[in-house]
């Protein structure tokens, strides 16, 4: 009697402890998943976490919550998320600067490319050489020849030290063989105030607002490698001889280091689809970016890239930030 008491009592007990634990990992993969965005709300790119997430959201069934945490250049953001549970359901909308810049500049950064797991490459945009067309240039040859002729640094816009317009402006600097000098604003309104009313000589912000601005700005030369179709006016950097001045800066989704792969592979494919989507690209159209969805192998092969090319420049100019 005593053993037959004893084995209901664990059997009881195992299938205590199978429905307790079913449901707990049900409900870890059921919760509402928390896109965190490094950069306050109403930019650009929280527009594109809103309406990823609410793709996301579709494709998996389940609800994704955009979380704003911007400040000290995507760190607040990205470090909360290189601190979450590997669980699934928290997600980085990344960059070229929250990851790459931030990793390869500051040595006492709180993160590493080794914090994160890779979850899916989603789209990246080109930069410009844009000049005021006070400046009576027309042409990146014309540049080269005025910058030469100056006898002086020509000034260009960046969004700091170290971001990508001003590593950019270091590239130009060397490839053209002309001196430049950096100019920091808060963001790139200023700049673009600042150019159009003559008191700058160059800017490498994406096309669209320059477009918008074309009476008092002239785009010289895209950084890509053929011309964008939506810009077929516009050279590549690659076109007119300057393979060097090759470059993009992406947007991707990231998670914790751990997080599980199969989970990984469910939200990338989310992702991709979404990203695929007719409404998706138009969008990405009207703010001058390319759709470049792909899974984690994608976004492992830019980080790699980002590595060389901007570790290059950042080696060769002696570039810390602490």
């Amino acid at each position: 009697m005593r053993n037959i008491k004893r084995r209901r009592f664990m059997a009881a007990a195992v299938g205590s402890a199978i429905v307790t634990s079913l449901p707990a990992r049900a409900q870890a993969e059921g919760k509402p998943i928390t896109l965190v965005v490094p950069y306050a709300a109403g930019g650009t790119n929280d527009n594109f976490a809103r309406l990823l997430a609410e793709g996301i959201g579709k494709e998996l069934g389940r609800h994704v919550i955009v979380e704003n945490k911007g400040g000290a250049n995507g760190i607040i953001g990205a470090s909360s998320v290189a601190r979450a549970r590997p669980d699934g359901n928290t997600l980085l909308l990344g960059g070229t600067g929250p990851i790459s810049l931030n990793v390869l500049l500051r040595p006492s950064l709180p993160y590493r490319f080794e914090s994160f797991d890779s979850v899916a490459m989603l789209f990246d945009g080109p930069l410009t050489i844009t000049v005021p067309t006070s400046l009576g240039v027309n042409s990146v040859e014309e540049l080269v020849a005025y910058g030469k002729k100056l006898g002086q640094p020509l000034l260009y816009g960046t969004m700091g030290p170290g971001s990508v317009t001003d590593l950019y402006g270091r590239i130009v600097a060397k490839t053209f063989g002309i001196p430049l000098t950096a100019v920091a604003y808060k963001n790139n309104s200023s700049a673009l105030i600042d150019l159009m009313a003559g008191r700058g000589d160059m800017n490498y912000a994406t096309p669209v607002p320059m477009i918008q601005n074309a009476r008092n700005l002239k785009i010289l030369t895209l950084s890509t490698g053929a011309r964008d179709p939506h810009f077929p006016d516009i050279p590549s950097v690659v076109e007119l001889g300057y393979p060097q001045l090759q470059t993009s800066y992406w947007t991707a989704l990231l998670a914790p280091k751990g997080t599980p792969a199969h989970l990984i592979e469910e939200i990338a494919a989310a992702a991709t689809k979404t990203v695929n989507n007719e409404a998706f690209q138009r969008v990405l159209t009207e703010n001058g970016q390319i759709g470049k969805p792909g899974g984690p192998q994608v976004l492992d092969a830019q980080l790699q890239s980002d590595r060389e090319h901007w570790g290059a420049v950042i080696n060769e100019n002696k570039i810390v930030i602490n």
